[in-house]
């Protein structure tokens, strides 16, 4: 199995690990799954951040890289995914991330229920 993080289930790894699942911890933390985490959701945080609605756990991309997570950039099979998708979820990070765990084959931790309606591996994030 390789694992998808969405945006909360990365912030709650690198900052408040109480707030995920047994699961999807013991997923995480087990060291036998990929780990992923999309460019899309460092670009979430970096904005929200910027607009002063969350503080990122400083540096991001060096924290996901001692976590030995893979970065996964977005690629145009990814945004050309996201136009085959039904309009579920408005969020386009969230929309990019379900485009990328279906094009990748990967599960995507979430605990967004909006998106268990699409066609997408999930495991519970909280």
């Amino acid at each position: 199995m390789r694992l998808l993080l969405d945006t909360h289930a990365l912030l709650w790894w690198l900052g408040d690990f109480e707030r995920l699942s047994a699961s999807a911890y013991d997923a995480i933390a087990g060291g036998e799954f990929e780990v992923f985490v999309s460019h899309a959701a460092i670009w979430e945080i970096l904005i929200k951040t910027a607009k002063g609605r969350l503080q990122a756990p400083e540096p991001l991309v060096d924290r996901c890289a001692a976590e030995r997570f893979n970065l996964l950039p977005i690629a145009l099979a990814h945004i050309h995914e996201t136009g085959q998708l039904p309009f579920l979820h408005g969020d386009p990070f969230d929309r990019i991330m379900v485009a990328q765990a279906r094009c990748e084959d990967l599960v995507l931790v979430t605990g967004d229920r909006a998106i268990t309606q699409y066609d997408v591996t999930v495991l519970p994030a909280c």
